[in-house]
């Protein structure tokens, strides 16, 4: 049986463009770039990215290799769960109230992470026995109720031995060992005293120092890997600060550890954020990769996911190994999907193109989320208006131009009303002002638009800068600020500048 091209518009699919929703499917299509082979290989301890580039996909990808690099002598162990609610969602409510306490707070969840994965396999060796015996004779290592009731005992137990006086004011410190008495825990944030030492208390460092040994004397490595940042503190910015500031000093305190390797994934944005008013321990955060996406691995990323369709390559009479081998090649198959342009003139891009710059944000980066989502939707909205008794394209293509462009309306209103809006409340004011607007302004118009002084215009404006809304532009004493296309249909924005 012939097939056709209802056919093959029906089983393409551009997979989801979130990485937690596809986690079985993403290894068949993971592009496997020169900063996967650096993560993989243990070269990088932190990955930077913007929203929507890959990080989860790699987090994700790396879980994926879990028995390979055990193979290798490298265990794995997550520090957040990969979909759900993060499982530091609870602080938003009930923070620390201090840098120190934070960073306590972190080195003991990590601590509790390297006790858990030395329960979980057993592993034979007199350190890892002390180990696991301290943490859960301080009642540290909780069994059943998953990472968040690790992270509820050790927010319990930071509080309870750095705030005796905040719990009911019921706790007396033992002046011979500086231990709550009455408390079964042991595990000190600073060095015990002899009496201390003598009564069986053992510092963070020390039992980090046995784990380490532990590890070494079994020939492993320990990677812990801690993903979804930006979503466990995005309700509270100065949260967000306190908590990830600590994050990078728990992190330089426990690099020490050979064995010990700690793998984090985050936000460009986030990270310029915590540094903004300095921060000066990023000098000893070298073990570093920022994910970036050029036009070549864009295509190749869409190109994998088109051709885990058997029907795409019976059709188009193409093989997977040919097609990706060859660059050229992928840029041919794309061009057979699609049109070559969206709005047909010499001087109007090709349709690749049109995609790349209608997914940037106003950084000027296509993440690979919202290529993905606007080629998700024109095949829905392809397949829609087919089963409506409308026509495929002439030709090879699977998906006309004029559905890509009503594809984009969906794509920027999710993308302005789920990340934008939802991530800076404090901002929807001015961004809703601007609905119907001109995607040109200049700080003079903006001030009309907001009923604001100059001053204060020109500060929220640089805040939209930050977050991708705006697009700054012109010279540094006379600055406009440009809507990317990504934002302009949900807000029914049209192209020039204002008066």
């Amino acid at each position: 049986m012939t097939l056709s091209k209802a056919d093959v518009l029906q089983s393409l699919s551009f997979g989801e463009r979130v990485a937690e929703e596809e986690i079985q499917a993403l290894e068949r299509y993971f592009v496997q770039t020169d900063q996967w082979r650096q993560l993989y290989a243990g070269d990088a301890d932190v990955v930077y990215g913007a929203k929507g580039a890959g990080k989860s996909a790699l987090y994700a990808n790396l879980l994926s290799h879990e028995t390979q690099l055990k193979q290798r002598g490298v265990l794995l162990v997550a520090g957040e769960n990969p979909r759900g609610a993060p499982v530091f969602k609870d602080l938003v409510d009930d923070p620390p109230t201090t840098e120190q306490e934070f960073r306590n707070l972190w080195k003991l969840y990590l601590l509790q992470l390297v006790g858990e994965k030395f329960r979980a396999d057993r592993l034979s060796s007199d350190e890892a026995a002390r180990l696991v015996s301290t943490l859960e004779g301080s009642n540290l290592l909780p069994k059943g109720g998953g990472l968040k009731a690790f992270v509820r005992s050790a927010i319990d137990y930071v509080r309870y031995f750095t705030k005796p006086e905040g719990v009911e004011g019921t706790i007396k410190l033992d002046p011979a060992t500086g231990m709550p008495s009455g408390v079964g825990g042991k595990v000190l944030f600073r060095e015990p005293n002899a009496a201390a030492f003598a009564a069986g208390a053992v510092s963070v460092e020390s039992l980090f120092s046995q784990a380490n040994m532990a590890l070494g004397h079994s020939g492993l490595e320990l990677w812990m890997l801690m993903d979804r940042l930006d979503v466990a503190f995005a309700e509270n910015l100065d949260l967000e600060q306190n908590a990830l500031r600590a994050l990078f000093i728990a992190y330089s305190d426990v690099r020490t550890f050979d064995h010990i390797k700690l793998k984090i994934f985050l936000r460009s944005d986030i990270w310029e954020r915590i540094t903004a008013v300095g921060f000066r321990e990023a000098s000893h955060i070298t073990k570093t990769l920022t994910i970036s996406w050029d036009e070549k691995s864009l295509m190749n990323l869409v190109i994998r996911r088109v051709l885990q369709s058997p029907k795409v390559g019976e059709y188009y009479h193409i093989t997977s190994d040919d097609v990706l081998a060859d660059v050229a090649r992928q840029k041919e198959l794309f061009y057979r999907l699609f049109p070559h342009q969206v709005d047909v003139g010499s001087r109007r891009p090709t349709t690749f193109d049109w995609v790349r710059t209608r997914a940037q944000d106003g950084t000027r980066h296509t993440a690979p989320r919202e290529v993905i989502h606007l080629l998700s939707e024109a095949r829905s909205i392809q397949l829609r208006r087919l089963e409506i008794g409308e026509s495929l394209p002439a030709g090879d293509p699977l998906i006309a131009g004029a559905t890509l462009k009503s594809a984009l309306k969906e794509v920027s209103k999710v993308r302005l009303e789920q990340t934008l809006l939802a991530e800076f409340p404090s901002l929807r004011p001015y961004i809703l002002k601007l609905r119907g607007a001109k995607a040109q302004q200049s700080v003079g118009s903006l001030e009309e638009i907001w009923k604001e002084g100059k001053d204060r215009a020109a500060e929220i404006a640089t805040l939209l800068v930050e977050n991708g809304f705006f697009e700054r532009r012109g010279s540094r004493d006379d600055p406009d600020f440009w809507v990317p296309f990504l934002y302009r249909d949900a807000l029914e924005m049209t192209q020039g500048a204002a008066d």
